[in-house]
């Protein structure tokens, strides 16, 4: 597999971790943080999105795409 392609698998990755998780943070705190200064919000979601993505869903993803790669050799 090409470095290029392992990049782009990457990127998709984390897109979908990310996205999701954003979301939900979003409609779970988003009432509750409303109020607050833009970059407040923005700091409160990434240090909370950031350790799910990298400790949660990241590995799992990887795993899944291991399979997914082996499975199809």
């Amino acid at each position: 597999m090409s470095n290029r392609s392992s990049r782009h698998q990457m990127a998709v990755m984390i897109w979908i971790a990310v996205f999701p998780t954003l979301t939900v943070l979003q409609l779970l705190l988003g009432d509750l943080l409303r109020d607050a200064p833009m970059v407040l919000r923005t700091l409160v979601l990434a240090t909370i999105a950031v350790p799910i993505v990298v400790y949660g869903l990241m590995p799992l993803l990887s795993r899944l795409r291991t399979r997914l790669i082996t499975a199809r050799s």
